[in-house]
């Protein structure tokens, strides 16, 4: 078996075919795993419905203050590059902002500042067959989800065999953190204009973070594909094509995976999958 090989897949906006790709090839290699790092609106596991073996609570650290001893310095204040910090005629905590990065605990001259813990979110694992699924979750108004990604991660390195990593649409932070780690990296694009620039963004992240990857062209159709035509023209790998089809976008909406309900989708994805699996070999 392949010893934890992490492909990630990832897009530059919803709706472009990340979560299809992910679950269907997940379910079409034996023993793999799947993670969701759409922490704040995972959905994968509503294809595999998977059986909760274990969620563990994802905390961070934040400062909590002691008004006893603040002398009110602001040197904690001025520390702080993310303004999580402010002095009025008292010292106050935005905890939304706070990267529990520990400074304003460590600069305070009097201890007036210690740590606690808070909870951001949880992370469920599960099985599904012979899928294991990771999903990750973020509590409704935190500012950041990279904490949870890190502990995933962690988790993920356990596992051996394929790692398909259904990473958050666009190419903000948590992208690259869900990238980081990656082995290979799938762009998933659309034959249209602005297809075209949301596979752009996620080409330029590649590049930026040194990845190798290569494209998948979703929603093909007989008329003028952009998307493609910017992969022939660059020389990028085009690692299949997936036609517009009313009938596999009905079975994924119904949160159905479709290699297990079609011989043609699973030769058709089984082809891709192929593809990528000779890629991340090189």
């Amino acid at each position: 078996m392949v010893k934890n090989k992490k492909i990630a897949i990832l897009s530059g906006k919803g709706g472009t075919g990340k979560t299809l790709l992910a679950v269907n090839f997940s379910s079409l290699e034996k023993g793999s795993t799947y993670v969701d790092l759409d922490v704040e609106e995972p959905n994968g596991y509503l294809f595999f419905k998977p059986k909760i073996q274990e969620v563990e609570c994802v905390k961070v650290k934040i400062p909590e203050i002691n008004y006893d001893l603040c002398i009110g310095c602001k040197k904690c204040v001025n520390f702080c590059r993310f303004n999580a910090l402010a002095y009025t005629n008292k010292l106050k905590i935005f905890e939304r902002l706070c990267h529990s990065c520990g400074g304003c605990v460590e600069i305070c001259p009097v201890k007036a500042l210690t740590e606690k813990e808070k909870i951001v979110g949880e992370v469920k694992i599960g099985k599904s067959k012979s899928t294991s699924v990771l999903t990750g979750v973020l509590n409704i108004g935190e500012a950041s989800g990279i904490p949870i990604i890190k502990n995933i991660y962690d988790k993920a390195n356990n596992y051996e065999g394929y790692i398909f990593i259904d990473c958050a649409p666009g190419s903000s932070c948590l992208v690259m953190e869900s990238i980081s780690n990656a082995d290979y990296c799938v762009l998933v694009a659309e034959p249209t204009i602005f297809g075209l620039h949301n596979l752009k963004m996620v080409y330029e992240l590649v590049n930026i973070l040194k990845k190798p990857f290569g494209i998948v062209l979703n929603k093909c159709n007989e008329l003028y594909n952009p998307s493609e035509e910017f992969c022939i023209k660059n020389n990028l790998n085009i690692l299949g094509k997936i036609p517009f089809d009313k009938n596999l976008g009905k079975t994924n909406s119904d949160s159905e995976i479709v290699v297990n309900k079609d011989d043609k989708y699973r030769k058709m994805f089984s082809d891709i999958l192929q593809n990528i699996k000779m890629e991340v070999s090189k």
